[in-house]
């Protein structure tokens, strides 16, 4: 997985390239929070490049969710596939993600 971060005032765009598994679910949730850390309340992820997302990346974004909402912040997501979609729905976590059809329509949704 390749991660690239694009950030505004407050708000963080993270385009993942490849699969969000548990070898790399780190790396992806310790940017984020570096980005947190300094004032970041918005992160947008990109998924258009990314196949698939196993059990342990649904876990780091579901703990970064939690850790912005606390923030006042949001997590939300484009770029989701149909499988991914499937994914978020079967899990119920489209009930907690805001999905977007692109990423001017995610950051403009404040």
């Amino acid at each position: 997985m390749r991660l690239t971060l694009e950030r505004t005032d407050d708000a963080l765009l993270v385009v993942v390239d490849g699969q969000l598994v548990v070898t790399n679910r780190q790396e992806f949730k310790q940017a984020v929070l570096d980005a947190m850390a300094q004032g970041v309340t918005l992160v947008v992820v990109d998924f258009a490049a990314a196949p698939y997302i196993d059990s342990s990346g649904l876990g780091a974004l579901v703990s970064l969710s939690r850790r912005l909402r606390e923030a006042g912040g949001d997590l939300r997501l484009v770029g989701l596939n149909d499988d991914l979609r499937s994914l978020f729905e079967l899990t119920r976590l489209d009930q907690l993600f805001p999905a977007y059809a692109s990423r001017a329509d995610a950051l403009a949704a404040r």
